[in-house]
């Protein structure tokens, strides 16, 4: 059982009392970088998946038309058993607890895995053109606001570097480069996270998709970069590249926009790969500055490493590329020795204050 909290009592009663359940264990599932929590619910018929969203900081609607707007497109996410939006309760199909990232870093297959979740990407893009026009732009407003994060909370809260005047024009132009190029793609549903941590291995119409209620109407090359230059995994350049081109060949069966060749989806793929990963920089250090929580520490080097790596291929991104190296690249380590102290500290203190 979950330590007693009120939502968690909350949630107890409304099972019982409103969704009727025969409730005999409820444990965690899974959090995320949210404020959501999930469930897993054991009742007399097997098991379900709560989604518990305080309404005060999460809003399910999002999630529940995203998820219609998935589930008409073929795509396996999470059936929606029982609804209490006043309450933000989500009553959810279980998925299952076996992760994409799981699936892999204990050597399952990755072209099979890759496989499908190339094939569930080509045919919400292909055939969720209407399902597109129903969601936010992926604008240039939103595109540089979650840019912006990396400056302010991975370069001056987590390196702790004192950024020049010089040093800020040079990045602001960077992410003009950046949304310029995103602007120039072909519009598409975006998943905003299709990544290995979001996918689940599942045994009919592999993956199951969760964690999409972000989506917005944005950049071809954005969830084929969530994807191939996962934050969590990486896989060889030449590796990739085949997959891209595979994706592409799927895109053009279905008669959907996929770019006149492997170079220009590959660039638009990259390019827009970079403003992801600058956000989630920015994010990951977010996360445990403002909200406490260490464990996206650990991926920051494997984001910066994608965007040293991609930075070096194109030159329009030189100046950016130069300034990872030479200002960012040497201080994370020593950045991420004192959050991880820091983490230890807060941990024994709380631990003492247990006891």
């Amino acid at each position: 059982m979950y330590p007693a909290d009120s939502r968690l009592a909350l949630v107890l009663d409304w099972l019982q009392r409103d969704a009727r359940l025969d409730v005999e264990r409820v444990e965690p599932a899974s959090s995320d970088a949210s404020f959501r929590r999930y469930f897993r619910v054991t009742h007399s018929g097997g098991t379900l998946i709560v989604m518990d969203a305080p309404p005060d900081r999460e809003d399910v609607r999002p999630y529940l038309e995203v998820s219609a707007m998935l589930e008409s497109l073929g795509i396996h996410v999470p059936r929606v058993h029982d609804v209490d939006e006043a309450r933000g309760l989500v009553l959810l199909e279980d998925l299952g607890s076996t992760a994409y990232l799981a699936q892999l870093e204990s050597g399952g297959d990755p072209d099979r895995l890759y496989g499908d979740a190339l094939g569930a990407l080509a045919r919400i893009q292909a055939r969720g053109t209407a399902a597109a026009s129903r969601l936010r732009p992926y604008d240039r407003e939103a595109l540089m606001r979650e840019m912006a994060l990396m400056p302010d909370w991975f370069c001056e809260r987590h390196l702790e570097l004192e950024l020049t005047r010089a040093e800020r024009e040079e990045l602001a132009s960077a992410f003009d480069t950046l949304v310029r190029a995103a602007l120039e793609q072909p519009r598409v549903f975006v998943h905003r996270d299709y990544h290995s941590r979001n996918l689940m291995v599942v045994e009919a119409r592999n993956p199951g998709v969760i964690d999409f209620q972000d989506a917005l109407n944005g950049p071809i090359g954005y969830d084929l970069a969530s994807l191939l230059k996962d934050c969590y995994i990486a896989w060889p350049r030449e590796r990739v590249l085949g997959w891209v081109s595979a994706f592409r060949e799927r895109l053009r069966a279905e008669g959907a926009e996929a770019g006149g060749s492997d170079l220009e989806l590959t660039r638009w793929f990259d390019l827009v790969g970079v403003q992801r990963h600058l956000k989630v920089l920015g994010i990951f250090a977010r996360l445990w500055h403002r909200d406490g929580k260490p464990r996206y520490l650990a991926d920051l080097p494997l984001t910066l490493g994608y965007l040293l790596d991609t930075c070096a291929r194109y030159p329009e991104l030189a100046e950016l590329g130069r300034f990872l190296e030479t200002r960012a690249a040497p201080e994370l380590r020593h950045a991420n020795a004192r959050a991880a102290a820091s983490a230890a500290s807060r941990t024994a203190a709380r631990e003492g204050q247990q006891q």
